[in-house]
């Protein structure tokens, strides 16, 4: 690779790890080719960018970026694959849902909307992550059960001024 095509490769992951807000660290090194492919296609099917990448050139890439990674770069040892993902938590049900078969990919690390985690063993905090649909979700729920008592209090107070105050005033 020469220097210019190394140059060109850190502009592409700088501008990838700018633009994106959930990065995952992970080694799939040790899979054979039938896993790998599993993995690639379970990615494809995630919504998940998988790509491999050089330690050097990634570390320079974070250097160049306007993003802290604090200490992201020092797990940059060995075999690492970037992953991508709109989706906070899905690179780490991805990872776990693949450990069912095999020991293999292991979590370095992940950047998550200005949070960093590192190691093997942040996989389950990750995976609690919820998404921005999940909370949007879970916050009409807690906002539509306060609605629902008031109206079941007014469907029983018999619908007269009288039952209607006092279903409310207990309430």
């Amino acid at each position: 690779m020469t220097r210019e095509e190394k140059l060109n490769v850190i502009q592409d992951l700088t501008a990838q790890l700018g633009d994106s807000s959930t990065i995952y660290l992970a080694d799939i090194s040790g899979l054979n080719a039938e896993t790998t492919s599993a993995l690639r296609r379970a990615c494809y099917k995630a919504d998940i960018k998988l790509a491999v990448v050089k330690n050097t050139l990634l570390a320079k890439a974070m250097e160049a970026s306007d993003k802290d990674f604090g200490e992201l770069p020092t797990v940059l040892k060995g075999n690492t694959s970037l992953m991508f993902s709109e989706t906070g938590n899905a690179p780490a049900k991805l990872i776990k849902t693949f450990r069912k078969k095999s020991n293999k990919p292991l979590l370095k690390g992940a950047y998550i909307a200005e949070a960093i985690y590192v190691g093997d063993d942040q996989l389950d905090a990750l995976e609690s992550i919820k998404s921005k649909e999940e909370m949007v979700g879970e916050i009409i729920g807690l906002l539509q059960s306060p609605a629902k008592n008031v109206i079941s209090g007014l469907k029983s107070g018999g619908g007269k001024l009288a039952g209607i105050l006092k279903t409310l005033s207990e309430r």
